[in-house]
Order: structure tokens, then C-alpha cells, then sequence
């Protein structure tokens, strides 16, 4: 797939909230990835500094992206080298960086043109998991953007 890259100090914070309690492990990014309901033939993560790697056969390229992005939108993730293959290929989705003051309305504007906010609701399939509230989007994370179809 490719390599992503992430603000560090952006993502969702694991162990309670604080970002030091302890530092991440790839059991505890296979864990998370688990949690979120994916299942992955062969799930390998390794870890080299803030830089994850990820292998494993997905049902799905969208399922692929979206184990990327739950571990890279992790507090402490830099970079997520998405090297996982997939049973049944579609077109890659755009990848987009929050800023600060961005709506998922105005981001479905910037994507799919003027007049089309209301497919916000496409973006917000396209990321669920891992992001659990589409109202509460941060600066830094990284989102799913689909083509439309």
C-alpha cells in the first residue's frame, strides 16, 4: 500500500488519557486494532521509534486503510508503513489532514465540490472505525476520503 504520515502528538491518547503513562507497544497497537473490529489473516506490527509497520492479509482495501489510519491517528505514531495486501481490491481513498477550524462539511466541499457539504456523511462512513465521534474531529488526525460513487 504506502507509507502515511501523522502528526505525533495528535492522536488519541491510549492507557487512560496520558500520553507518557507508558510506552506503546505492537501488542498494544494489535490490541487496538482488535478492539476496533478488524480481523486481519497473519496481523503483524512492528515498531521503530514512532514509525509502525503493519503486514497481514485485510478483507478489503478500505479495511486496509482504515487499520493504517487507527494506528496512526495514536498519540506517539509519526508514520504507519501500510504493507498489509487485501482479498479484494477498489481504489484507494484520499488521505487528509485536519486542520484547525476545519468541519467535515467543509472538508466534503474541498473534496467533492462546492455545494456538496452533505456528503460529509461519506467521509464520516469512510472512517468509522476508528474515529467514534465525527463531531468531535481533531487537528492532526488523518481521515478517509472515498471517491464517490
Amino acid at each position: 500500500m504506502s507509507l502515511l504520515s501523522f502528526i505525533k502528538e495528535a492522536g488519541a491518547a491510549l492507557f487512560g488519557g496520558r500520553r507518557d503513562a507508558k510506552e506503546i507497544t505492537a501488542e498494544d497497537l494489535k490490541k487496538t486494532v482488535a478492539e476496533h473490529g478488524f480481523s486481519v489473516e497473519g496481523l503483524q506490527i512492528s515498531l521503530d521509534g514512532d514509525k509502525a509497520t503493519v503486514s497481514g492479509k485485510a478483507k478489503s482495501t478500505e479495511e486496509a486503510e482504515k487499520i493504517a489510519l487507527t494506528i496512526g491517528n495514536i498519540a506517539g505514531i509519526a508514520a504507519v508503513d501500510n504493507k498489509l495486501t487485501v482479498e479484494k481490491e477498489a481504489p484507494q481513498a484520499t488521505m487528509y489532514t485536519v486542520k484547525k477550524g476545519d468541519t467535515l462539511w467543509a472538508i466534503a466541499e474541498a473534496h467533492y465540490g462546492k455545494g456538496q457539504g452533505a456528503k460529509y456523511t461519506e467521509i464520516v462512513k469512510a472512517n468509522t472505525p476508528p474515529i467514534k465521534n465525527p463531531d468531535l474531529i481533531q487537528p492532526g488526525w488523518v481521515l478517509r476520503i472515498p471517491p464517490l460513487k
